[in-house]
This record gives structure tokens, sequence and C-alpha cells, in this order.
């Protein structure tokens, strides 16, 4: 029988792994959706996604001329990343609910939605030593209000091996996921979980407190994407008290801080994009602006003593 002139296309080459994340990362272009809870842009949030769902590191190298970068995926592989980056675009929930976890300094962490993403500026400051000037050999009691999954309690037990933190959160839901972080690095020792509004009354004084609050004001709550919307809003809305610059919680928190701060203690605050509201309600508060990888005007420190001039 003659051969037919016809020649069969050959099988498509599979895709190497950066191919795949940048074409998950062009898909989450194209769908719009909202970074910041984790990630900052479309291609680490898409490298995230993909070295989840394919097990593998999520510090592996994508670098066009790494080995690991140029790793095919097969053609089944492909299909797990594609159900998931749709996951992630159709759902609209942060990469980190569906992953459940989160990394923050390079430190993991268990999330679910029943907390905020961890993402606190105030992490930088606390492993870049970037507080050890104005901290001392006395510095015992650190209290982390509005802990969440616990994450800041977490890094400032690594950090400062010879304190006991206070770890506090007026939802229970939340404290739930603070313990499986305590108890995951194996801290269940030297941070205690308390349920509370406000700043927590005991007997003995803090030397540091460490708050990422609820901040965000109205006009801004109004206009949150929704994988934001999608975090508890307890978390999130500075407005519980009735106001609408982001600032009930912490004008309440600047009231009540000094009768539970030891003499030299300080209070370090994140109040995000909010420094212009923060400015405006506490004109008269003399504080410290910290570097951070988001600039000056995202963290604060004040001492007890500027705290008491208020």
């Amino acid at each position: 029988m003659p051969s037919s002139s016809k020649s069969h296309p050959h099988p498509a080459a599979p895709l190497t792994l950066r191919q795949c994340v940048t074409d998950a990362a062009q898909r989450l272009r194209e769908a719009g959706v909202a970074f910041g809870q984790g990630t900052t842009n479309a291609f680490d949030e898409a490298a995230w996604l993909v070295l989840w769902r394919l097990g593998l590191p999520l510090n592996t190298s994508l670098s066009p001329e790494d080995l690991t970068s140029n790793r095919p995926v097969a053609l089944t592989e492909q299909a797990l990343i594609a159900t998931f980056v749709e996951a992630r675009i159709s759902t609209r929930k942060p990469a980190a609910y569906l992953t459940k976890e989160a990394w923050l300094q390079g430190v993991g962490f268990y999330v679910d939605e029943r907390t905020i993403v961890p993402r606190s500026l105030i992490a930088e400051v606390l492993m870049e030593g970037n507080l050890d000037y104005w901290l001392s050999e006395d510095t015992h009691r650190v209290l982390d209000l509005c802990t969440g999954s616990g994450s800041l309690a977490v890094l400032a037990a690594m950090v400062y091996p010879d304190v006991k933190v206070q770890a506090s959160d007026i939802s229970p839901e939340a404290l739930e996921v603070a313990r499986i972080n305590i108890d995951r690095h194996g801290l269940h020792d030297r941070i205690f979980l308390r349920q509370c509004d406000g700043i927590p009354k005991t007997g003995s004084r803090y030397d540091l407190i460490l708050c990422n609050p609820p901040y965000v004001n109205a006009q801004s709550m109004a206009a949150l994407p929704p994988e934001f919307q999608a975090e508890p809003t307890l978390a999130l809305d500075g407005n519980a008290a009735g106001g609408s610059d982001g600032m009930d919680f912490i004008r309440q928190l600047l009231r009540d801080a000094p009768a539970q701060m030891s003499e030299e203690a300080i209070l370090v605050l994140e109040i995000g994009h909010e420094r212009a509201h923060f400015e405006a309600a506490f004109a008269q508060l003399e504080v410290v602006w910290l570097e951070t990888s988001a600039g000056e005007d995202q963290v604060l420190l004040v001492s007890r003593s500027a705290l008491t001039k208020l």
C-alpha cells in the first residue's frame, strides 16, 4: 500500500515549569484578580499556586537559566494547575485560603477563613532587629494585640528567646488558628492566648506591645476587592465604634495602653495607608516612623512616655 502523503502532526512539546507559571500569571491578569495578601503581583501569585499544586518548594527558582525552571510539566499536572488557577479566579479567595498556608519572613503559618492572611509589615521590623535600640535586657513581657493567626507572636518569640508573649484577639475563631500555629512551631510554653476586646488588663505590665489592628477607613472598606472581602471584617474595619476614619480601635488602644505598659515600654503599631487619618486624629502625639519595604509611613513606634501626654 502506498504511504500517505499527509504528514502526521507532532505532539506538542510539554510546557516547562516557568511557562506554566507565566501562563497562569497571564490568566490572573486577564481575570483582574487582586493581590496584596502574600504577593504583590501576578507572577508571584501564579508561582505560589503552581508550585504548591505540584508539591514543589515555594522557593523553587523560576529563573529562565535554571534547570528546575525548565523542568517539563506533564499534561496531567497541567490540568491540575489549570483547575487550581481557575478556582483562584472563580472564588476570588486569597491564595492562602486555597493552600491553607501562608509565609511571613520565610516562616510558614497555617491560615484559613477564620483570620486574615498574615502579611504585617511589623514582621520585617522584628526580623531585621529594628526594635533592638528601644529594647533592653529588661524586656520580658510582650503583647501581640489583634494576633489573628498568631504570626507576629510566633516571630517575636523566635527573635527574642527570653520573652513570654501574650497573644490576644477578640475573635475566638482567630485564636483557634493561632493555637494551631503556636503548636506547629513548638512555642506553647512561651506564647499564651487570651480572648479580649482591646488591650488585656493584667497584674504585670508589658515591655513591648505589637499591634496590627483594624484600621481601614469607611471609604476604603466600601471599595475593597472580593479577595479582601473574603477576610473577617472584624480584623479590617476600623470604624466599629461609628467613626469613618478607621481610627476607632486605635483611639481606645492609645488611651488604655499606658496603664498596661512598663516605664520604658514601647508600642509598635501598623496603620497601613492610613497615615493621614492617624496624624489628623493624633496630631500632638510624638511617634517614630519605621522603615519597611513599603516605605516609612505604615508602621510607627511610640513610647509610653509619649502616650501619657495625650
